[in-house]
Formats: structure tokens, sequence, C-alpha cells
């Protein structure tokens, strides 16, 4: 009997949140309300060889991806009272209790006899008192050559992300964005790319032809983009590896606003003609397009669903800019307004609606909002319910997502005059921060993660 009362007792606990279950393991809640960030600690990994300058290049970058999630508050080294960590060997849990450290990362940096480095890692649930497993395996091994250390970084920090929060991660990534330079009336814009944290920043086209929009294949190697090459706006794709640019068809009109649809077969882009501007998908493989819209109005700057059976887009055939969603096939569906259309709007709030972005999740769609002198970047539901405005600014424009659907990318002009510059927020509206670059940045877009 005094057995199952006490079964009966800790269920009771448990429910009431005052003990934790023995199972339960860290796990960093994202859309949590009331957020907290997490306390983890990283310290330097311990090293093998001479080269200890990029073992600790390697862990400054993995805490600083961590850090730039705004979910984790990174310990400080000076606080730490366990310095004889090893890899193989169980923490003394008591001593970061005593920092309040609910994660630990311990980890290994070696220098091989081929002239590669290997990184090893493991991670601690200090509370739990367990090692957390990575996909099954106790921890990591990485391996690669020298001057690819800073890829090696953004792995580990996706598997601690991946880990401590379920999310897929994103750190292994690039964006692509318009460098600007020169006076507002001789404005240089040329394609630049760099990693996801700001580093390893290369300009991939030269200036002298005015370039916008660039946005990432899936595959991230190849980028749509909008030029004024020769004087006409058209839509050029640009082959990161070789550096070839590529016309892509011959439109009569001008050709703008290019998106890969998501397998990358086709692209997606607004064409104008007479006049009239309506949206087109061409066949990367035949070079045929077919011809989505067909209506008087301003139709642009599609976007489409991860299933590839929707394209979100915006129109003023309302009589303002709103956002329409609308099938692949051009069949009818079922619109949240009522009634059926081949085009449906979503968005009924006041003021302009621009740029939408589907979201890789498939759930909501990133939009510019112009209304009452300000333009937000804020998000809504595919069936045009659950509209939330995530920044406000004198100009905020042009968002798009990180591959993971958690973050979104944009750029911002403060003031009248201001210079533009890259910003990233989370989904949940917390943790606004300037994305850092060499020059002023417009256009921004996310890369898939890297291969």
């Amino acid at each position: 009997m005094m057995h199952y009362f006490r079964h009966v007792l800790a269920a009771a606990l448990i429910a009431l949140g005052l003990v934790a279950p023995a199972s339960a393991q860290l796990r960093v809640r994202v859309d949590e309300g009331n957020f907290q960030p997490t306390p983890i600690a990283i310290p330097d990994f311990q090293v093998t060889g001479a080269n200890s300058e990029m073992a600790k290049q390697i862990v400054d970058v993995v805490r600083a991806d961590l850090a730039s999630t705004g979910l984790f508050d990174l310990q400080n080294p000076a606080s730490f009272i366990q310095r004889d960590l090893n890899i193989n060997a169980e923490p003394r849990f008591a001593d970061w209790k005593i920092i309040k450290t609910e994660g630990l990362v311990v980890g290994t940096f070696e220098e091989q006899a081929d002239g590669k480095v290997a990184v090893s890692f493991r991670l601690w649930d200090i509370y739990g008192g367990e090692l957390m497993r990575i996909n099954g395996e106790p921890g990591r091994r990485l391996t690669t050559t020298p001057e690819n250390w800073r890829r090696i970084a953004h792995k580990i920090a996706d598997s601690i992300y991946t880990r401590l929060t379920g999310e897929d991660p994103y750190f292994d990534t690039r964006i692509v964005y318009i460098a600007e330079t020169g006076p507002k009336t001789e404005r240089v814009k040329r394609l630049a790319i760099m990693d996801s944290d700001g580093a390893g920043q290369q300009y991939l086209t030269s200036g002298r032809s005015t370039v916008l929009t660039p946005r990432f294949s899936p595959s991230a190697q190849e980028i749509t983009y909008m030029s004024y090459e020769g004087g006409k706006p058209r839509v050029y794709l640009f082959n990161i590896e070789t550096g070839r640019q590529e016309l892509l068809g011959n439109f009569p009109g001008m050709t703008f606003a290019p998106r890969f649809s998501r397998d990358g077969q086709s692209v997606l882009l607004s064409q104008a003609q007479r006049g009239n501007t309506d949206i087109y998908i061409m066949n990367l493989r035949t070079r045929e397009s077919d011809r989505l819209t067909d209506h008087p109005a301003i139709d642009t700057s599609p976007s489409m669903s991860p299933d590839g059976k929707s394209v979100v887009f915006n129109s003023d055939r309302g009589g303002t800019p709103q956002l329409y969603i609308m099938n692949t096939d051009k069949s009818k569906r079922t619109c949240p307004g009522g009634g059926s259309d081949t085009a449906c709007r979503i968005t009924f709030g006041k003021g302009r609606y621009s740029t939408p972005v589907w979201s890789p999740r498939g759930d909501l769609i990133a939009f510019t909002k112009q209304e009452g002198g300000k333009f937000y970047i804020g998000v809504i539901g595919t069936d045009g319910k659950g509209e939330r405005l995530l920044t406000e600014a004198y100009l905020d424009e042009g968002p798009d997502w990180s591959p993971n659907g958690r973050v979104i990318i944009y750029f911002r002009e403060a003031r009248p005059g201001a210079s533009p510059q890259l910003w990233s927020v989370d989904l949940s509206g917390r943790n606004e921060r300037r994305v850092t670059t060499q020059t002023d940045a417009s256009d921004p877009a996310w890369s898939p993660l890297l291969q």
C-alpha cells in the first residue's frame, strides 16, 4: 500500500512541476511566452598539436552562433570551477551546478599527420546528470582541411542547437545580398555573399551594372537575380562555383523579381509587357515558360510553397497591393474570404502588403507591410489568419527565411536618408539583431544548409 502511495505522490509532484521526471532531459523551449535563455558552458577545447589559435577560433564561432539565437546564455569562462575536463570522462556536475550551468560542451582539437584537423565534442545535461547523445552517438567527430575550419565550427553549433531545441539547424549556411557603395545619385550595387554570421564576405559582380533581388537555388550553388546589364532590366542566373552569368530567356519585356521553384528546376519571375505585369514560370531545362497569372493588375514577387503546389504573390487587383495565393496548376481554390477563385486574397488589414515569402515549414508567409508612414516585417498564416508584425521602422523591407523557418532576415533604413543595413529577427519577434556587412546592404536572401 505504501509503495502505491509513493507512486501517486511522485506522479502528483511531477504534474505540479515540483520535481522533474527521471527521464527528462535538457530541452530549450523556443516558443514559451515567458522565455529565459538557457545557461550553457563551452570551455576551450583540449588541443593536440601546435595550432591552439585555430582551436580557440572554432570555439569562439560556436559560442557566437549559439549566442546569436538569443536562446542561450553563454557562461563566462572565468566563472568555471572545473578546469580539468576530459572528453572521455564524466564532468563534476556539482561544480557546474554551482554556477547554474544547464548544458556543458566538452571538446578536443587535433592536428592530424595528413595535415587535416579533427574536432570532437560531447554535450552534457548537468541537472540530468547524463550525456546527451547526438543522432544516437555519444558525440560527434568532424575532420576537414585547416582552411575549412569555420564550417566545422558552424556544424558543431548546428548539432548543439538541434539537440537542445529539437529544431532543424541553420548556421552552416550563406547569405547573398546587394552591397551598396557610393553617393545616392550614383549608387553602385553589386552581388555579395557571406557566411550566415557575416564572415567571409565576397563580391560576385563588378558593379558595372546595377543588380537587385538575388535568390538562392535549392542546391545553394546558383543565384537568380535581376540586372540592368545592357540597360534593360532582365533576370539572370549566376553559378557560384564557376562565376558564370547567364541571361534567363529572351522575354520581349522587362523581367524581374525572380525566385527558384522548390525543386530548383524552374524560376518564377514577373514579366512586364505592354503596360501589364504577370507572373511566369520558366523550366530551366527546356527554357519554355508558362504564364501563371493573367490579369490587368500588377502581379509580382512570386514565392512557391514547400510542396510546390501553390504560389503566393503580390497584386494590386483589389485596388491596393495585397497578398494572394494560387495553385501552380491554375485550378480554383477555396478562398479565406469566401467562394473560390484561381487567386485568393489572404491579407485584409489596413496598409499595403508586398514581398511575400513562403516559410520553409509551409505554415506561414513573411511579408513587408506599409501603413501610416511606417514599414513592418510580419508573418501571416496561409489561410489569412494570425497576422503578426515582428518589426517596425522608417523602412523595413525584403524578408527572407532561414532554412529552418526560425529566423527572418531583411534590410532596414532607420530614418530618411539613412544607409540600408541587414537585420534579423526571431519568428517570435524576439532577438532583433543587426547583421554586420562591409558596406551598406539590402535585398538579403538566405541559402539552404550547405552540403
